[in-house]
């Protein structure tokens, strides 16, 4: 569901939702973590904003104090913090929402393009790593129930 400025709600669900391909994945099992008491449970659901429009994008979280869930910037391949008052977690994902990178940012900064990405999920800092959302992790996109439903 997509807002009048591109803006839609929904949810982002990490977890293991591989199909193939390589990589690594979040959840139970998964890298030399695996064992860690502060791993995310597989299948985490967390709010989502997305951002599809040039407006929106070009809005992003600028103006705000924070952002409870997340917003994903589609299609983009790279963000900015100029002017933003807080840092935050840059997640570059591709075309099937494969994560391929994740960055801390500063207020003031400017990202550098990612050539293979195709989305870009911002959160605010530290919400990557307790989500668990690390290069390798498969990320699915979830729309809202309609209202009645």
């Amino acid at each position: 569901m997509v807002g009048p400025e591109g803006r839609g709600g929904g949810g982002l669900e990490v977890g293991p939702k591989s199909r193939g391909g390589g990589g690594r994945e979040a959840g139970p099992g998964a890298g030399p973590e695996a064992g860690s008491e502060d791993r995310p449970e597989a299948g985490l659901e967390v709010g989502l904003e997305v951002a599809a429009s040039y407006r929106a994008r070009r809005r992003g979280l600028l103006g705000r104090d924070g952002i409870a869930g997340a917003m994903l910037l589609t299609p983009a391949n790279s963000v900015h913090t100029l002017g933003m008052r807080f840092p935050i977690d840059v997640a570059y994902l591709d075309r099937r929402l494969r994560v391929l990178a994740v960055v801390t940012m500063r207020p003031g900064r400017l990202g550098l393009p990612r050539p293979r990405a195709r989305h870009v999920l911002e959160a605010e800092a530290g919400a990557m790593a307790r989500w668990g959302v690390r290069p390798g992790t498969r990320l699915t996109l979830t729309a809202d129930p309609a209202p009645g439903a």
